[in-house]
């Protein structure tokens, strides 16, 4: 199995203990409640050694530690994982070494900029205490504006997240807070419209009618909104939620989920791809979602589920991700991993409604399209 020399590798590490779980997450995440992480964090060394036998000496263009809540290790947990990094598989010059933290424990900032973060993403979601209550946060606005205070003093960079179109939210309540945000002097914001994903606390809200999603109409609006704000403030839309200042800004880690480059992930739920059918083939591969079993796997030598992707199935989702990104999807390097081409009847016609440019080498959402990117998107993966 090769991946070829022109194609990037990242390590994704997923922690999957939180101090709360918040209502609308349906990632694999654990309540803390004090638990003994020393046996987690020797599986994950563990599995890092396997990867390394797997995937050869290849060295990383990033390390992305995610959750649950990474914020939550201790400093030397986390140098542990980039020693291990380091002395496996080496790092590419100038490679990215970031983590999701919460403003919670912004008194563990300075200790993760000593374990070798440079790069930190904080969650801080909404700017008002209401909201945040609302959305299950465990910290206030004032606390989340302290927070990205000590980070932006701490780490080369800083990026924060904000969910918006979020119930009796207006459209100009959003702009004022977009706004403000805007005014932070960030290079890079992630803003995402609140989805109600199945199995949350928030569908069940929505089932019971406790909770009413913002209307089709209005979180468009938003995201319209978002986009203008955002280019008026020189921060380019580069993927459908991301907004960076220029291409150092951008998240490098996340560059390779959109591009189809390979990845390896440790940590329970963890999940992996690497090669390409061009190249020997693509492999999936999914941990043990409990930690427990997790553990349990790593030292059985079955942590790792493995799955040898087909070349329509590669092609698809590289047709889902690809077009997220500003650039859009280059076809010719599709064709020429997985022999397939996207629907070009269905993409003429989206071209036709002003939804996608179209040419020989490249298909790319337009700013109307981006409003319909999931959609369009599955319209056009080969089937």
């Amino acid at each position: 199995m090769t991946s070829g020399p022109d194609i990037p590798l990242g390590l994704y590490v997923h922690w999957p203990y939180c101090a709360r779980i918040c209502p609308y997450c349906d990632f694999n995440v654990y309540r803390d409640r004090d638990r003994d992480t020393a046996p987690l964090l020797d599986a994950m060394l563990a599995d890092l050694q396997a990867w390394r036998e797997r995937v050869g000496p290849r060295p990383l263009r990033s390390v992305h530690f995610g959750g649950g809540t990474p914020s939550l290790m201790a400093p030397g947990q986390i140098e542990a994982i980039l020693e291990a990094a380091a002395s496996l598989c080496g790092f590419e010059p100038g490679a990215e070494i970031g983590l999701e933290a919460n403003p919670a424990e912004m008194e563990r900032f300075e200790g993760l900029a000593g374990a070798g973060i440079e790069r930190l993403s904080l969650g801080v979601q909404a700017l008002d205490d209401e909201s945040l209550t609302r959305l299950g946060r465990d910290h206030g606005a004032r606390r989340a504006l302290e927070a990205l205070e000590r980070a932006q003093a701490l780490f080369t960079r800083v990026s924060i997240d904000l969910i918006y179109a979020r119930q009796g939210q207006s459209l100009e309540d959003w702009s004022a807070e977009l706004t403000r945000a805007l005014g932070f002097g960030l290079d890079h914001l992630s803003l995402y419209q609140l989805t109600i994903e199945p199995g949350t606390a928030f569908a069940r809200k929505v089932a019971r009618g406790q909770l009413v999603p913002a209307e089709d109409d209005l979180a468009a609006q938003m995201y319209e909104l978002t986009q203008s704000l955002t280019a008026a403030h020189g921060l380019d839309g580069y993927e459908v939620s991301n907004h960076a200042r220029t291409q150092a800004d951008r998240s490098a880690h996340n560059t390779l989920y959109w591009t189809g480059a390979d990845w390896i992930g440790i940590g329970p739920g963890a999940h992996s791809r690497y090669g390409a059918p061009a190249l020997g083939g693509r492999i999936g591969a999914a941990a043990e979602r409990r930690p427990e079993a997790y553990i349990a796997g790593i030292a059985e030598g079955q942590a790792q589920t493995f799955e040898a992707l087909s070349a329509l199935e590669d092609a698809q989702e590289r047709v889902l991700m690809g077009l997220r990104l500003k650039e859009g999807l280059d076809l010719d390097r599709l064709r020429a991993l997985t022999g397939h081409g996207i629907d070009r009847r269905a993409a003429e016609g989206f071209a036709e409604d002003g939804l996608v440019t179209l040419d020989a080498g490249r298909v790319t959402l337009t700013p109307a399209g981006r409003l319909y990117a999931d959609g369009i998107a599955a319209a056009l993966a080969p089937a």
